[in-house]
């Protein structure tokens, strides 16, 4: 196996561990806010809103995943479908204010975690660590590839 091979194998076995992690820590964070319902909202807040077919296409979620995620964070009182100003016949999800608040408040203690998980590393790593994160998630398939 080349060195190039075993590094993609290490960072796989590397980025499964880290998002186990990040769905166990996601329950201790807000027990009513599971990882992909942070992330939705994470999102909303981001865009100002945006339709529930956006955020499908967004995430690479069926549609049937995020009007189940959706409805969860309506009745939670989290999120609102407003009419868009543009065309009445589209409705656009919208952060509530206890759904800011939420967000803020699970927001603060990821950073929090983070921040003590990453405590003893020279501020060059934390810089490089940062700058690779956002150079794969820019890359195709990545988070910003919509």
């Amino acid at each position: 196996m080349s060195a190039a091979e075993s590094a993609v194998e290490t960072i796989q076995r590397e980025m499964t561990i880290f998002a186990r992690r990040a769905r166990a820590s996601a329950g201790r964070m807000h027990p009513e806010l599971s990882l992909v319902s942070y992330t939705l909202l994470g999102h909303l807040e981001e865009r100002g809103g945006c339709r529930a077919t956006d955020l499908a296409a967004h995430y690479a979620l069926d549609k049937s995943t995020v009007s189940r995620q959706v409805a969860a964070l309506e009745r939670a009182g989290l999120i609102e479908r407003r009419l868009d100003p543009e065309d009445h016949r589209v409705q656009v999800l919208h952060l509530t204010d206890a759904g800011q608040e939420i967000l803020a408040q699970v927001t603060r203690s990821r950073r929090a975690a983070i921040r003590e998980r990453l405590a003893d590393w020279p501020e060059e790593d934390l810089v490089r660590f940062a700058a690779y994160l956002e150079r794969y998630n820019a890359g195709p398939g990545g988070a910003d590839s919509d």
